[in-house]
Formats: structure tokens, C-alpha cells, sequence
């Protein structure tokens, strides 16, 4: 297989067929050796959570499936923690997409002085991110992404409708675990010109609270998994 990139959490293959491998790896954004979905670095490596966030991600990948949510999800194999996916195209260099149903995380430090941390934000504060390390993974607007060719407005309303319907049925599934989704960050591309969900729907990707403390992501997959 030809590797095509290397990733924080994954590295990416293209396989023979036209579709593309993701291999997952152990490790995790944070900081100083703590977990932070928010970060745009590895901070720390956790023994497992590679395949741990590959089983989470096929679990909500094929609930969006029954819900009608097309991704570029095809399979997986959990003991060699990949997954083929459908090939798409990312938008511009990569840009990340965070839907936020509470406040909190880089949110606050952004704008702690308008809101107080854990303050709800009804149906869903969605926002978008290049990723871009040396610049800290710089904010853009729907506008900003026009302006720079890199979707137009078509495509942004799909994406960030998608963004928020997901949001709501990851949010709901966790609220059967007694689990409190603040935030959750995606990824989308286009396959055939249509912009799906791409990469992975894991606990290394958000911010899920229980009982008022914060679930690190090896204890989130296990609450999420557990039967």
C-alpha cells in the first residue's frame, strides 16, 4: 500500500480498489501530557486508544448509517485498527469543524469574558478551523472559506447542517450512558462533489462530561461501549 499521509492519531493508505486505509494510532491531542480534544498537538500516548477510538467510531458510524447520514465509512478491522473509507477530497489544506453544545475548553479562553464556563449553547454553536499547527489551527468564517475558494456557501450549509444533525444523534446516545456531550470535532470532504463526513467520530475527538467531571477518553470508550 502507498502511504499517502501521516496524521496525529492516524496514518492514511490508498488502497488497490480506490478507496483508503486508515490505520489508527495510540496517540492523543492535548498538552503537557493531558488529554484536550481543543489542542493541535499530540500531547500524550495512551497504550490502546487507537483501536479503543476505532470501535467507537464504527459503533456511531453505523448509527448514522440507519439514520440515513451518508460518510465515507466502507468497513473495518478491529484487530489491525483500520478502516476503509471512501476516497474524498479535503477543503483547502485541511479544516476542522466543532460543534459546541456547551461552553468551555478554547472557547472559554477565547471568550470567558462573555459567557461563564459550561454555559449551554441552544442547537449548537458550530465553527471551523484550518488545521494549521504553526498558526494554532486559525478560526475562519463561512465567509472567509468563499472568499478563499475553498467551499462555497452551498457547501458550507450542507456541512454545517450535517454538523449539527450528528452532533444531536451522537449527543442522544451518549445521554443513554448518562454521558453530558459538551463538544465534538469533525472532519468533512467531498466524494463526487458531495461533501460527507470523513475521518472519525472517537472519544479522542470530545469533550463528554459525567456527573460534572470530565471522562478522560479511555474511560469514555468503555462507558460508550459498554452493553
Amino acid at each position: 500500500m502507498q502511504k499517502l499521509y501521516a496524521g496525529k492519531t492516524k496514518d492514511v493508505y490508498q488502497l488497490e480498489n480506490g478507496n483508503v486505509l486508515l490505520k489508527f494510532k495510540d496517540d492523543c491531542t492535548g498538552k503537557d501530557g493531558v488529554f484536550d480534544p481543543g489542542e493541535n498537538t499530540v500531547g500524550l500516548t495512551i497504550e490502546g486508544i487507537g483501536r479503543a477510538n476505532l470501535e467507537t467510531s464504527i459503533l456511531f458510524f453505523e448509527i448514522l448509517k440507519e439514520a440515513g447520514v451518508k460518510t465515507h465509512y466502507v468497513g473495518a478491522n478491529l484487530e489491525e485498527a483500520t478502516m476503509e473509507v471512501l476516497p474524498a477530497k479535503v477543503f483547502g489544506k485541511g479544516l476542522e469543524v466543532i460543534c459546541r453544545l456547551k461552553a468551555t475548553g478554547s472557547f472559554i479562553r477565547r471568550y470567558g469574558d462573555y459567557i461563564a464556563d459550561g454555559t449551554e449553547l441552544p442547537g449548537g454553536y458550530v465553527e471551523c478551523t484550518f488545521k494549521n499547527d504553526e498558526k494554532g489551527d486559525p478560526l475562519v468564517t463561512c465567509e472567509g472559506l468563499e472568499a478563499l475558494g475553498v467551499m462555497n456557501r452551498e457547501m458550507f450549509e450542507s456541512m454545517k447542517a450535517q454538523t449539527l444533525k450528528i452532533t444531536r444523534i451522537v449527543a442522544d446516545e451518549l445521554a443513554k450512558k448518562g454521558l453530558d456531550l459538551y463538544d465534538i470535532k469533525f472532519e468533512f470532504g467531498y466524494n463526487n462533489d458531495e461533501v460527507i463526513l470523513i475521518d472519525e467520530i472517537a472519544s479522542g475527538n470530545m469533550r463528554v462530561y459525567k456527573d460534572g467531571k470530565i471522562v478522560d477518553p479511555m474511560d469514555l470508550t468503555k462507558l460508550i461501549l459498554a452493553k
